[in-house]
């Protein structure tokens, strides 16, 4: 059975490693949202890409979901003493994966394919591509202006109010090698549990991919669990956007997208309302066994779609 994930965030990674675990090698591909990816300190860093990898090995970090397992920040706490900016913090495993990664690009290597060699050298069984090897940076649209997303996210800590996105440069990008092949043997793509305002739709604005998409069994996971994100901005950005944040609304921004649509227990009475196939579980996954039970929840409800 081939299956892809698209990916971004905590929630997507977890998902993704689940999916992992109960699929053959070679089952899964997850496509990851890079309107993330920033430069800092000179360095290519691609936090959802990294977060999902990281998940994928086996060397994220469980309490955070994002970064290593086993960090040190000596580094980071080096420059900190000499006065750099520590707003967004490198831990020093962490860095090994940015310099490496900033080495091979400079030397003309695409992202797609130090991707590919990332994930062997960690064991990783299944594959992993950015959706696109062209940046295409997110721009967080404020009261207070244009922000780029990381420093939205981390050194403004989501706190300006949100008006909108946009991801430069996107209409003039291309798939990552490899993606709309993935997508057009799929026997079924699922949307993660991601944000879909800055993980997804940057995914979905590639040019090809969301036709691609349109002739697939697509099943989506909500984000949102009783109007609130289980991490991330995602409800506040659906308030400030003058959208109710509900599962609902998750399921209405894939629209027609969409073959049917996975929400929390606590969101069962929105079937009422939903116009699509759904399933109702148990969503939050705390626990590893948790991220497992989710993904055969999902691949056995997307067979009842097939």
């Amino acid at each position: 059975m081939g299956i892809v994930a698209l990916a971004g965030g905590v929630g997507g990674a977890k998902l993704a490693d689940g999916l992992a675990e109960i699929l053959l090698p070679g089952e899964l591909t997850v496509i990851v949202n890079t309107g993330d990816d920033f430069e800092h300190f000179g360095l290519r860093i691609c936090p959802d890409l990294d977060t999902v990898c990281y998940n994928l090995a086996g060397l994220h970090n469980p309490e955070t979901g994002w970064g290593r397992r086993g960090e040190s920040w000596v580094s980071a706490e080096a420059v900190g003493r000499l006065g750099g900016p520590t707003w967004f913090r490198l831990g020093d495993l962490d860095l090994g994966t940015h310099l490496e990664r900033t080495r091979r690009l400079k030397a003309g290597d695409r992202l797609s394919a130090i991707t590919k060699d990332f994930c062997h050298s960690w064991g990783i069984g299944s594959s992993v591509l950015p959706m696109s090897d062209d940046p295409v940076p997110t721009i967080v649209l404020t009261a207070e202006g244009e922000l780029s997303f990381q420093e939205y996210f981390v050194a403004r800590r989501c706190e300006p109010e949100v008006m909108g996105f946009k991801f430069v440069d996107i209409l003039c990008s291309t798939p990552a090698p490899g993606v709309l092949a993935a997508i057009e043997e799929a026997d079924l793509v699922v949307i993660c549990p991601s944000n879909p305002w800055v993980s997804i739709d940057p995914i979905l604005g590639v040019p090809g991919i969301r036709q691609v998409l349109a002739e697939k069994v697509v099943v989506a996971v909500s984000p949102l669990v009783g109007g609130k994100a289980i991490k991330g901005p995602a409800a506040k950005m659906y308030a400030e956007l003058g959208i109710e944040p509900s599962a609902l609304s998750v399921a209405q921004h894939y629209g027609e997208l969409l073959s049917g649509f996975v929400m929390d227990n606590i969101d069962k009475n929105l079937t009422k309302i939903l116009s699509i196939s759904s399933l109702i579980t148990d969503t939050i996954m705390v626990e590893r066994e948790q991220r497992h039970k989710l993904a055969e929840e999902v691949l056995s409800f997307a067979r009842t779609l097939m």
